[in-house]
């Protein structure tokens, strides 16, 4: 749970300076937390997940182009690229590599057959890619505003995420086997 917490951490940051400020103060913070939570895993020796380095890179490069060009397009795009990023490696991990980074990252928690970590890995990738598009749309249909887009982007994509997780284990719990801790040896 801390870890869930210490990764939304700049998301929550970013929110609370665009309702306080706007959104160049927002893309500030955002972009000073992410780096405050490299050097906080690198001074605690804790392992950074190539998730975090793409997410800084990514926050770093539309973060700056936003404050540099003092334009909020390129803040807009930044939760889209990541997500089709994420999306484009599930799928290429597979087809390119035949590595599934979805049963990479949980086999020691649960235990399923093949296929189910195959049809786990591309809904993923689909998911990610869906949010990515609702993005755009939120961003830049001209429905909404940049505060409504940023409430999106923290709590919409959030709980969009909460739904998908929880209805992949549904889905998927009959092929779902989680390993009895309680029997070592």
């Amino acid at each position: 749970m801390k870890k869930l917490l210490f990764d939304f951490l700049p998301l929550v940051l970013f929110f609370i300076a665009l309702k306080v400020g706007d959104i160049y103060l927002a893309t500030w913070v955002a972009i000073g937390a992410a780096i405050a939570q490299i050097i906080w895993l690198k001074l605690t020796n804790k392992n950074i997940e190539g998730s975090t380095w793409l997410s800084l890179f990514i926050i770093v490069i539309f973060g700056g182009a936003t404050i540099y060009l003092k334009d909020e397009t390129f803040i807009k795009w930044k939760p889209t690229v990541l997500y089709w990023l994420f999306g484009l490696i599930l799928d290429f991990g597979k087809l390119l590599f035949n590595k599934n980074y979805i049963q990479t990252l949980m086999k020691s928690q649960i235990t399923m057959p093949e296929i189910a970590w195959t049809k786990m890995n591309y809904s993923w990738a689909i998911f990610f890619i869906i949010v990515g598009l609702l993005n755009l749309y939120v961003a830049f249909s001209g429905h909404f505003t940049t505060d409504q887009w940023g409430t999106f982007k923290v709590f919409g994509t959030t709980i969009l995420l909460i739904i998908f997780a929880v209805g992949q284990s549904l889905w998927l719990n009959k092929y779902m086997q989680i390993p009895d801790s309680s029997q070592k040896g």
